[in-house]
């Protein structure tokens, strides 16, 4: 029996604002080219989700009207939820899905409570954040690239940041960084969608779920990133070097 990763994503029905099912179909993808099995289960509002079943979870985009559907939701599965998450479960959360796992997003419109999962916040402010974004993390030796499009400022407090802006306006248009590290969450503003510009972050996911699932033993491969990287470099070289 070959190794396997179930993929679990949360309402893709109503967080899937900027093709974050492109990011579901990288990391299986990267996974099939290596042998890896993949399950992929969407869960819609209605679902009953085991997060013992999954090894990855991907919350994506939202509008603020949608967010606040899914508001009432996430408050039914918040304690396995977080239980997933301290116990070293991955997940990726992208621009909505990134302001909801905090304690809460402040809108125009009034209070989204999030899910507590890391100890942030997120306010909106007058004006859009919207541009191309280059970072660097301490996580990878390649830039982390993609597009920013958001009203929210999320405040991290002490958490560690994914990456410092390079180009673009990350968390709060003003702190210089971008996204949040929690354990093995990664939330972001960075879509278009992140991970088939970013394999270097899609095989950090893959890889922490495969060591928390399998252990230690678990490789992964080196793939021909050949394309990806020269779009790389050609993002940083364009809105960085320039």
């Amino acid at each position: 029996m070959g190794k396997k990763l179930t993929i679990g994503h949360l309402y893709p029905d109503l967080l899937n604002l900027y093709g974050d099912r492109g990011n579901i179909q990288c990391m299986v993808k990267r996974l099939e080219w290596r042998g890896f099995e993949a399950e992929v289960k969407e869960y819609q509002l209605e679902d009953a989700i085991d997060f013992g079943e999954l090894d990855i979870v991907l919350m994506g985009g939202g509008s603020d009207r949608e967010q606040m559907i899914v508001c009432s939701k996430l408050k039914e599965i918040q304690k396995d939820f977080k239980a997933y998450v301290e116990d070293g479960g991955v997940v990726l959360a992208v621009c909505g899905g990134y302001q909801l796992l905090g304690k809460y997003y402040q809108t125009d419109d009034g209070m989204i409570t999030g899910l507590e999962l890391v100890d942030l916040y997120t306010e909106q402010k007058p004006g859009r954040l919207i541009d191309n974004i280059v970072i660097q993390s301490e996580l990878f030796e390649m830039p982390v690239v993609g597009f920013e499009n958001h009203g929210g400022r999320t405040f991290i407090g002490e958490n560690k940041p994914l990456g410092k802006v390079l180009y673009g306006s990350g968390n709060t248009g003003e702190s210089g960084y971008e996204g949040v590290v929690y354990k093995n969450v990664i939330g972001t503003y960075i879509h278009g969608p992140l991970l088939p510009k970013n394999p270097q972050l899609c095989d950090y996911l893959l890889g922490k779920a495969l060591e928390r699932k399998y252990g230690e033993g678990v490789v992964l491969e080196p793939l021909n990133d050949t394309q990806e990287k020269e779009a790389n470099e050609y993002i940083y070289q364009r809105f960085v070097k320039k």
